[in-house]
């Protein structure tokens, strides 16, 4: 869903940063897998003519940058952009804030020119901008071992040139230079000084990585929403070929065409509520410290979502399940599970058979229909809360025709006629609603 892109001069540590970042993206994040890639690609016919221009010198510089940009649109739309709607990250070792630097400011072109030639490819989510000294670069460069594994001499490899480059990246992702359209519209992390250990290099990667998508960042290249729908299907499709075994103190999977269980939405939604309710106002000071006050909140929504789209998960197996749209830190899904199971008591918890540690949870029937509502009401559940909070004194089965009939959510209510189309309408015999009127109706059960 992210594009990561690792930047810096030669020998800086790009390859070992790219590495790293990649391991901690598997680690502490959500997404359907991590891929490693680079440019220019040379495994691909386009990315070896970039490589042997700069190797030959015969082509003028706009020449050798229309090279470059050939290789990256094609890497951009035929490779990296088909993973990213797979909700997958992508950590690529070089893209286009190279050829900015190395075309545009040190080989001369203008980094307008450069932006215009690439203005086709895919803009970088984030980009880590990895830095040494360019003495340290260059016996990088010069060892045999670096040298050995990536074939550096068709760069530029002088301490000269290496200090034009850091400058160049200096100007650029500093802010003297302004940075060209699309391009501005991606964060950049940096300078991350690559001088010292390699365990110093991943705590400050790992904090840069953390800062940026514990803020929920939207996508650049794809729409979270799709991301989202395609996890939901994927999910749907194994939860369709899972099969029970009996006597194992689970119970089987819950009928998925009649989800709501005979109720309407806005009753589901209420009675959670009601449930809600009950626990927070019993609670005490520290334990309000860490309940949710939401059940519409992200968290809570996007855990009870999960867990019923999975017959029995432990942690791990339901971060993986959220996907990327909806990921929630594994510290804090601990503890909304923990408070699913002994506050509200809408999970039940059983040990497995293959593991001491790993408790494994299960959203007992009498909630799946909100789990699943949870997923289907995913666009507007901020909508809802607003509209609970200031309708206090107004009947729930109101909510929808109104938040219909102000005008102001027109995309939020599409994305939930799409998602109700993935996930059904929750009544067997009822197709979802195509239309607004029909969303109301379904809302009320009319």
């Amino acid at each position: 869903m992210f594009l990561f892109t690792i930047e810096g001069g030669d020998g800086s540590g790009k390859g070992l940063a790219t590495r790293i970042v990649s391991d901690i993206l598997e680690k502490e994040f959500s997404f359907t897998s991590v891929e490693i890639t680079g440019e220019p690609r040379r495994d691909h016919d386009l990315g070896r003519l970039a490589i042997n221009a700069v190797k030959k010198k015969k082509m003028t510089p706009n020449q050798e940058a229309g090279l470059f940009a050939a290789d990256r649109l094609d890497h951009s739309h035929g490779w990296i952009l088909p993973r990213l709607l797979q909700g997958r990250a992508v950590v690529s070792e070089r893209n286009i804030h190279s050829s900015l630097v190395y075309q545009g400011i040190v080989g001369g072109l203008g980094i307008h020119r450069v932006a215009q030639i690439n203005s086709a490819a895919l803009v970088p989510d984030l980009c880590i901008w990895v830095d040494c000294d360019p003495e340290i670069a260059m016996r990088r460069i010069n060892s045999e071992t670096l040298r050995g594994v990536s074939e550096k001499e068709e760069y530029f490899e002088t301490t000269e040139l290496q200090e034009k480059i850091r400058e160049g990246y200096r100007d650029l992702l500093n802010g003297k230079e302004e940075m060209p359209t699309p391009f501005d519209l991606g964060a950049v992390i940096g300078p991350i000084l690559n001088e010292g250990s390699e365990n110093d290099l991943r705590r400050k990667l790992t904090d840069s990585i953390r800062l940026f998508l514990h803020s929920r960042p939207t996508p650049i290249n794809v729409s979270k929403e799709e991301v989202d729908k395609r996890q939901i299907r994927t999910m749907i499709q194994l939860s369709k070929g899972q099969s029970t075994l009996s006597g194992l103190g689970i119970d089987p999977t819950k009928d998925r065409e009649g989800w709501l269980d005979g109720r309407t939405p806005w009753n589901v939604l209420k009675t959670a509520q009601a449930d809600h309710k009950k626990v927070i106002d019993t609670a005490s000071d520290s334990e309000l410290l860490w309940f949710p006050k939401n059940i519409l909140n992200h968290s809570m929504s996007s855990i009870c979502g999960t867990l019923s789209m999975v017959n029995t998960a432990d942690i791990s197996e339901i971060r993986a399940a959220m996907g990327p749209a909806r990921v929630v830190s594994g510290r804090h899904t601990r503890r909304i599970v923990k408070f699913l199971h002994e506050k509200l008591d809408w999970v039940t918890q059983h040990k497995s058979l293959t593991s001491r540690d790993a408790t494994r949870s299960q959203l007992r029937d009498e909630i799946f229909p909100f789990g699943r509502l949870s997923l289907a009401l995913w666009p507007l559940k901020r909508e809802i809360s607003r509209w609970i909070s200031a309708n206090s004194d107004t009947h729930l089965r109101f909510c929808m025709a109104q938040l219909i009939n102000s005008g102001e959510n027109g995309a939020p209510i599409r994305e939930t006629m799409e998602r109700l189309a993935v996930l059904g309408s929750g009544s067997p015999g009822r197709g979802p609603p195509s239309n607004e009127k029909d969303l109301s109706d379904w809302w009320i059960g009319k």
